[in-house]
């Protein structure tokens, strides 16, 4: 069964507003019942099939349907979020390699700001890397510093760069 686009992002619009009065398995499956409505060559569907599982604890089922989206196409600004949304779930997955380099492949968008980044310091902590994590989150910052914004790139710089030799 498909429907009118614009019918069915309202629909996954009023479903995100309500998930978290819902249990988990409501949740996914009222997902999976507008997910079959879209069609299946969209990749809409599983991006938004993909984030009720993650946001609903279910990292793997969430995780194949990253890769589905991925594999069908999206827009820049979902193609943004799922990035960051997927970094996390792989992270949490314990897959930090995976993670860290879905997140430094990450496409820039305002949908998401500096989000990518601070998934990715996360991701490089988990996975034992802690002074490359500190570097990416201050370097995630630096842009919305009013000032000492000179300061803080040296600083980041410091925390990875080997020190000069004379």
């Amino acid at each position: 069964m498909t429907t009118d686009i614009t019918h069915w992002e309202s629909s996954v619009a009023a479903l995100w507003d309500r998930a978290d009065s819902l249990g988990r398995e409501q949740a996914v499956a009222a997902m999976c019942a507008l997910a079959k409505a879209c069609p299946a060559t969209d990749g809409r569907a599983a991006f938004e099939l993909a984030g009720m599982y993650d946001s609903m604890g279910f990292e793997a089922e969430a995780g194949a349907q990253y890769e589905l989206a991925l594999d069908l196409g999206l827009d820049e600004a979902r193609h943004a979020q799922l990035a960051v949304q997927y970094g996390s779930t792989l992270r949490n997955l314990g897959r930090f390699d995976e993670a860290i380099a879905v997140l430094r492949g990450a496409p820039i968008h305002e949908s998401t700001g500096s989000a990518g980044q601070v998934v990715l310091a996360l991701a490089l902590h988990s996975a034992g890397r802690k002074d490359e994590a500190l570097r990416v989150a201050i370097e995630a910052q630096i842009d919305s510093l009013p000032r000492y914004q000179r300061s803080m790139r040296a600083y980041a710089a410091a925390l990875t760069d080997p020190a000069p030799t004379s």
